[in-house]
């Protein structure tokens, strides 16, 4: 006896997937920075050195006064000479006066005023270093530095962000089936 089978055939549904893979870039900018350092601010002041050097005395040595010391000088010269031209003249008239005594005082006294003593020959060093007075101040510097802060302007910049989504799209590449079929 035959029996009857029932049989049943299926097939699965198939789905198929596309996928599109998200894509995020992110990117950040450096930030921007501007530095500027300001030169510092420097005063100075200066007091300038003194040196003094006196030569007055060196220069009289070497004949070479001012004109007042030389005024001064010609006139207590001057004053000496007439006081021994008046002493002269005083010893000269007494000489003048005893000619009883005998000789002949008018020669002797042109014999003392003609004759002149012989000059001396010689080398002679003129000017003395003890003599200059020397006075020295030494100058100062004063020097005041004021530093400046540097300016430092920062921007911070926002990254930048793009970002697509990803896909899922869905598809049936295949529908399920079923098959019945009796067989005798």
């Amino acid at each position: 006896m035959n029996i009857p089978q029932l049989q049943v055939q299926t097939t699965s549904a198939k789905l198929g997937l596309q996928i599109n893979k998200p894509i995020q870039e992110i990117e950040q900018p450096k930030a921007t920075l501007t530095i500027e350092q300001p030169a510092a601010i420097i005063e100075m002041s200066t007091t300038p050195s003194e040196l003094t050097i006196d030569t007055t005395e060196n220069r009289a040595a070497l004949d070479l006064m001012s004109m007042f010391r030389r005024g001064d000088e010609v006139a207590q010269y001057s004053q000496q000479k007439v006081q021994e031209g008046i002493a002269r003249r005083a010893q000269e008239g007494q000489q003048l006066v005893k000619i009883e005594n005998g000789g002949n005082p008018l020669a002797d006294i042109i014999k003392q005023n003609t004759d002149r003593p012989v000059a001396e020959l010689g080398i002679r060093f003129v000017g003395n270093s003890l003599q200059l007075k020397r006075s020295f101040t030494p100058g100062q510097v004063n020097i005041n530095v004021t530093p400046q802060k540097p300016i430092i302007d920062a921007q911070i910049n926002k990254p930048i962000h793009h970002y697509t989504p990803g896909t899922v799209t869905a598809n049936l590449e295949q529908h399920s089936s079923i098959e019945i079929d009796w067989k005798v």
